[in-house]
């Protein structure tokens, strides 16, 4: 998606007056009419640029950019219950908090017959030292799209679920229960509300849903947990969220009219259809000054670049081409209105492109880099000509660009050959950057391989050998080389010896003792010492199906064991997280600010 790092300082300066303007009336007036609560604002200066567009005539309220300090999405929590814990959680639960789950679990069908969980009790489960009352927390951005069902349509299509906006939740141990440990733990379905945390009918309503495995600091060996180091209360469960509410944002319009109102609806709505699943038009009409906008399902994921493409869609449907020309010449004239550019063209739509494309080749980088990247999102197929140089070319920060930029294009031969050379590139970041392109591609060098209900293990060639682990969103870890050896001799123990690797004496193996608990049974398996083979041997879980051996660990205990390795140096590869790989790219990313235009 669009790059949301880019500032609209026209919209900024625009909310502050307006705000303030507000602020004088409200004072005045507590209850004004819709009419009269917004204080005009004549000879505001507009850059030419935007000039006809819904964000001159606009300011948007409760919403700011999500790489702003100032973007406060809404925070949402609720109590919860966490299962398959090895004895560490707690049955000491406050009063209060014990009702409201027995509600909450009888709700949810525990100690019915008809749903399966007749053979245990509400309160039995609560009495289990395998279950623990966990706190649940989340943030909602501004805009965020609701789940929702479509209704049955004419020619006999079912009803379908059209999932919400999902967002990463925060896990945590209530602090009055006595839970030693949240690993290896599963969070049944928990409402989320703003507000106060809070029981019974005093909460607020629900606006998200949270559930999943626990996903708890990865890099977690025997040493870190007994300095303090590694907090076995706190995790997260990647994605584990979905909005179930729409967050409707709201348009104010800085000199209000009733007819001007209608044009901007219009102009949003042509741009912004209604697609199945969304419940109301993009843009509806509240007043002569306010104008109420939904998302579109599609956008579900990327509220921000839904609000900068509204902000600079035109308000008349005439005149594409010459719209587009004019933004050309602007961006020509002055360098530094690439984003406003970008974002013109973008919204314009495909019939932009022939202007769009006499940009591919500038010899400025800044209004080449905008041109670009608005033919990569409308998919220009063109665009890939120039894209491919880039990446093999560019500054470092133009390489990223590109290669990211290229997976947004039509499939093409020749851009999959580019990305799977830049797989061998010297520098790591472009070699993940180069795999993240061609998964988003879904190409077919890349092999992978599902482990239900844990993550993905990804394989890719590469002449140099990596270990890419996310901590966001979709889990996966991914090898990057051919066959990734495990060095010896051997000899690792992790969790105070419960887990322990050495090379097996008598042929090409290595041995893997493991014992789950300390009265538990313990089992000894061997391996090919590569991280392969031994990936699939941790995260296995043994069934009638498929009865191979496995240690059936969580994806935070695999990805522990093999950063394990990494740091005792028995694997020759380079080991990336992707916490550390956003802070590097928030030095180093691609944006508008990283080129100088001319001096004049």
């Amino acid at each position: 998606m669009p790059n949301a790092k880019w500032t609209n300082l026209i919209t900024l300066a625009l909310t502050g007056l307006v705000l303030h303007g507000c602020n004088q009336v409200e004072r005045a007036r507590p209850r004004p009419k819709a009419s009269s609560s917004i204080k005009e604002l004549e000879g505001v200066q507009v850059a030419s640029i935007l000039r006809g567009t819904v964000g001159a005539e606009t300011v948007i309220l409760g919403w700011d950019n999500s790489s702003s300090p100032t973007h406060k999405p809404i925070k949402i929590r609720g109590y919860g219950l966490v299962v398959g814990l090895d004895e560490t959680g707690s049955s000491d639960i406050p009063p209060d908090v014990r009702g409201y789950m027995l509600q909450i679990m009888a709700r949810q069908g525990i100690g019915s017959e008809q749903i399966g969980f007749g053979d245990v009790s509400p309160e039995d489960m609560l009495e289990s030292p395998n279950t623990a009352i966990v706190i649940v927390e989340g943030t909602v951005p501004p805009g965020a799209v609701g789940r929702t069902r479509t209704p049955p349509s004419a020619n006999g299509r079912l009803p379908e679920i059209m999932p919400g906006t999902t967002f990463d939740v925060r896990v945590y141990a209530d602090p009055r229960t006595g839970t030693t440990s949240l690993e290896g733990g599963r969070l049944y379905t928990t409402d989320l509300s703003p507000g106060p945390l809070l029981t019974g009918s005093r909460q607020a309503k629900r606006l998200g849903q949270a559930a999943g495995p626990i996903f708890l600091n990865p890099f977690i060996e025997s040493e870190d947990v007994a300095t303090g180091d590694i907090n076995t209360l706190n995790g997260r469960i990647l994605n584990g969220g979905q909005v179930l509410e729409d967050m409707p944002l709201k348009l104010r319009l800085i000199n209000p009219s009733h007819s001007r109102t209608r044009v901007i609806q219009d102009a949003i709505n042509r741009r912004f259809p209604i697609e199945r699943g969304q419940t109301a038009t993009t843009a509806r009409g509240v007043s002569d000054a306010v104008l109420e906008l939904t998302v579109p399902p599609s956008m579900r994921d990327d509220p921000d670049s839904f609000v900068r493409i509204m902000q600079h869609v035109s308000l008349r449907q005439v005149d594409t081409d010459r719209i587009a020309n004019t933004t050309r010449r602007a961006l020509q004239r002055d360098p530094s209105d690439a984003a406003h550019a970008y974002w013109r063209w973008v919204a314009l739509g495909p019939q932009a492109l022939p202007m769009v494309r006499k940009m591919y080749d500038y010899p400025e980088a800044l209004p080449r880099l905008a041109a670009l990247r608005a033919g990569a999102e409308l998919a220009d197929p063109i665009a890939a000509v120039s894209l491919r140089q880039m990446a093999q070319e560019g500054s470092l920060a133009e390489r990223l660009e590109a290669t990211t930029l290229l997976a947004k294009l039509p499939t093409d031969p020749r851009s999959e050959e580019a990305l799977r050379n830049l797989l061998n590139d010297e520098n790591i970041e472009v070699r993940l950057r180069a795999y993240e392109a061609l998964e988003k591609l879904r190409s077919p060098v890349v092999r992978r391989i599902s482990i239900p209900g844990k993550f993905e293990l990804h394989e890719v060639p590469s002449a140099y050998n990596a270990i890419y682990v996310t901590q966001i969103q979709r889990p996966r870890i991914v090898l990057l080389g051919n066959v990734v050896e495990i060095l010896r001799p051997l000899t690792l123990g992790l969790w105070d010896n419960s887990l322990l690797m050495r090379e097996a004496e008598d042929e090409d193996r290595i041995e893997i003792f493991y014992r789950a608990s300390p009265m538990g049974r313990s089992e000894i398996n061997r391996v090919k010492p590569t991280l392969h083979e031994l990936t699939l041997l941790l995260a296995h879980e043994p069934t009638v199906e498929d009865p191979s051996p496995g240690l059936d660990l969580t994806y935070s205990e695999v990805v522990g064991v093999l950063h394990a390795l990494w740091r005792r140096e028995y694997v020759a590869a380079d080991f990336k997280a992707q916490q550390d790989r956003v802070m590097a790219e928030l030095r180093r990313s691609a944006t508008m600010t990283d080129y100088q235009p001319r001096p004049e």
